[in-house]
Order: C-alpha cells, then structure tokens, then sequence
C-alpha cells in the first residue's frame, strides 16, 4: 500500500530528469527526504522504509534518473555545503 507520507514527498521534491545521467544517489535522496520532513513537521521513516516506497514507484535509489527540486532542495544544498552561502 502506498504511503502517503512518500508520496507527497515525492510530488514536491523529486522529479524525473532524463537528461540527468548520473541521478541521485541514496544519500541524496535520504537528504533531501529528510530536508523536506524538516520543513513539513513530518517524522523521517527509516531509510528502508523509503526505499519501499520508491520501488512501489519502480524508482531504484542506486540507478535512477531523478532530480531534486522545490524548497527541500534549496535546503539540502545549503545544508550539505554551507561554505557556499
């Protein structure tokens, strides 16, 4: 069954990119997933359970094409590289 939790996730944050070779990796995925619970109140799932929720979608986290976008996004990247701001 899917989660709605994931899937709003989802809608807001990732977004298929095929010109993206590369994609995200699991780290990144979990990082944005996690920016995103910050900022939406939302307890963050176990990674595993987020990798469920990404094969009900048929999305691999270590082979994909995707893409982050939104304020989830801004976050995580100021986030991972502060030196940047």
């Amino acid at each position: 069954m899917t989660n709605p939790h994931f899937e709003v996730f989802l809608a807001q944050s990732i977004r298929e990119d095929a010109e993206n070779e590369a994609g995200l990796d699991r780290d990144e995925l979990y990082g944005v997933y996690t920016s995103w619970c910050l900022m939406n109140n939302e307890e963050p799932q176990a990674p595993e359970d987020l990798w469920a929720a990404l094969k009900e979608h048929r999305i691999k986290p270590a082979d994909n094409h995707l893409a982050m976008k939104g304020p989830a996004a801004a976050d995580y990247i100021i986030a991972s590289a502060p030196d940047i701001v």
